[in-house]
C-alpha cells in the first residue's frame, strides 16, 4: 500500500500544469463559495441585529389584541407587577415600558402616518440603540418641554430640523381627536429607512399627560443576556401571566426568523452546487490522465498489478489533489472573511436600497466555525465520488490492447 501511495503521489505531479489547474479551480471554487456564504450570512445577521436593537428586542409583552390594530385601549393589565417580576428574572438584561399610539404627524410641508412611542429615556438606552444613533441634536437632555426624537428620513420628508415643531394628531380613549405640539430635540438614523420614517420617540410621562392617563402601558420590551434565552423567558412569562401575549423576536417579525432558519439549508445547497460543478472538472481531468496513461496502465496490469490496486491508485490521485486544494481554499477563505469581518465592505453605492431592508451601508462578513469543517468533509466526499468514474474507466482497460495503444 505504501508503494501504491508513492506512485499515486508522483503521478499527480507528472503533469504539473494540469494538476495545478485543477487545484486552483478547487481553491477558487471554495473561496468564492465561502465568501458568498459569509456575505449572505453577514447581511442576514446585520438585518436581524439592527431590528433587535432598534425596535424588536428579544421578547415583548402586549395585550392579546394590541398588535392587530394598535387600539389605544388595548393595554397591559397590572403592568407594574409584570415589570417588577421581569426585573428580578436572571435571564433579563434590561427592560422598558412603552406607551404607543398611532397618529398623524404634520408640519407646514406635509403630513405622514406615524407611530408615537412613549418611553422612559434612561431605560430605553439599555434596550435600543436609538440614543447612540443620534446624528443631529441630543437625546432627551436639553429640551424640557415635550421633546421628540425623530428619524432622519422623516425629517427630510417633513422638512424638520432640531428645535422645529412637529404636530401629532391622534384619537384618545374616548374617541376624541387630540393634537400634541412637540419640539424636535434630536434626529436619529438607523439601518432601516422604513423604521426611521414611521417611528418617533417622546417621554412616556409627556404622552401620558396628553392622553390623560399615566397607567397606559401597551408594551414591555425585554432584552435578554443572550438571544438563545428568548424562548425560555417567554415560557416563564407566559406561565406566570397567561392573560397577556408574550412573543419572541422571531414571532413578532416572522420573516426574520424564517430567513434565519433557512440560511443553513441555503448554504449547503449553494456549496453543493459549486462542488458538483467542480467535480465535473476533476472527473474530466482524471479521465484524461487515465486515457493518456492507457499503455502504462496496461503494462502495470500485465506484470501483475490487480484491478483493486489500479482502482486505489486512481482514487488516491484524485483525493491527493483535493487534500492539497481544500486546506488552501479554506485558509484563504478564513483570512479574507476574517479581514472583512473586522473592517467591513463598503456598499454605500447601493446604501439606499439596503436601508429599505434594514441593512447598513457597511456589511461585515461572518461564517460559523462548524461550516468550515462540514464543507471540508463535503469537499473530500465529492472528490472521492468524482474519482469513481475515472477509476472504473481504468478497470475496463484490456491489458493486451492497452500495451499496444499509442
Amino acid at each position: 500500500m505504501k508503494t501504491l501511495i508513492k506512485i499515486a503521489w508522483r503521478n499527480v505531479w507528472r503533469n504539473k500544469i494540469r494538476s495545478l489547474t485543477v487545484i486552483s479551480s478547487i481553491v477558487l471554487g471554495l473561496w468564492s463559495g465561502f465568501f458568498t456564504m459569509s456575505l449572505t450570512i453577514g447581511l442576514n445577521e446585520q438585518r436581524m441585529d439592527s431590528a433587535v436593537k432598534s425596535y424588536l428586542s428579544h421578547v415583548q409583552i402586549h395585550h392579546p389584541n394590541f398588535l392587530e390594530n394598535y387600539n389605544i385601549k388595548d393595554v397591559i393589565s397590572k403592568p407594574d407587577n409584570i415589570y417588577s417580576s421581569i426585573e428580578k428574572n436572571n435571564l433579563v438584561k434590561a427592560s422598558s415600558r412603552r406607551t404607543i399610539i398611532a397618529g398623524m404627524g404634520s408640519t407646514a410641508h406635509g403630513s405622514l402616518g406615524l407611530q408615537v412611542i412613549g418611553i422612559d429615556p434612561e431605560h430605553e438606552k439599555e434596550i435600543t440603540s436609538i440614543s447612540n444613533s443620534i446624528v443631529k441634536g441630543t437625546y432627551f437632555s436639553k429640551v424640557k418641554s415635550k421633546p421628540v426624537v425623530i428619524g432622519e428620513v422623516l425629517a427630510e420628508k417633513l422638512k424638520l430640523d432640531v428645535k422645529k415643531k412637529l404636530y401629532i394628531t391622534f384619537v384618545d380613549e374616548n374617541g376624541d381627536q387630540q393634537k400634541i405640539k412637540l419640539k424636535v430635540e434630536g434626529i436619529y438614523k438607523t439601518a432601516s429607512s422604513i423604521f426611521d420614517q414611521t417611528n418617533v420617540f417622546m417621554r412616556r410621562s409627556d404622552l401620558a399627560s396628553e392622553i390623560g392617563n399615566s397607567g397606559l402601558i401597551h408594551e414591555v420590551s425585554i432584552l435578554c443576556h443572550s438571544i438563545e434565552h428568548a424562548n425560555q423567558l417567554k415560557q416563564e412569562i407566559s406561565a406566570e401571566y397567561p392573560n397577556e401575549k408574550t412573543e419572541t423576536w422571531d414571532e413578532i417579525a416572522p420573516e426574520l426568523g424564517y430567513a434565519d432558519e433557512m440560511m443553513s439549508t441555503f448554504i449547503y445547497i449553494f456549496m453543493g452546487i459549486i462542488l458538483i460543478a467542480l467535480s465535473f472538472g476533476v472527473i474530466n481531468t482524471m479521465l484524461m490522465a487515465v486515457l493518456e496513461r492507457k499503455r502504462e496502465l496496461g503494462m502495470l496490469m500485465s506484470v501483475g498489478m490487480n484491478k483493486t490496486k489500479v482502482f486505489l491508485m486512481i482514487l488516491f490521485e484524485t483525493v491527493f489533489i483535493s487534500c492539497i486544494a481544500t486546506p488552501i481554499g479554506i485558509t484563504l477563505s478564513y483570512l479574507i472573511i476574517t479581514y472583512f469581518g473586522e473592517h467591513g465592505i463598503d456598499l454605500s453605492v447601493v446604501g439606499k436600497g439596503l436601508e429599505n431592508f434594514g441593512i447598513g451601508a457597511r456589511v461585515y462578513t461572518f461564517l460559523p466555525a462548524d461550516l468550515y469543517l462540514n464543507i471540508s468533509v463535503l469537499t473530500l466526499l465529492i472528490a472521492f465520488i468524482s474519482s469513481l468514474l475515472p477509476a472504473r474507466r481504468a478497470l475496463k482497460l484490456n491489458p493486451a490492447e492497452a500495451v499496444r495503444a499509442l
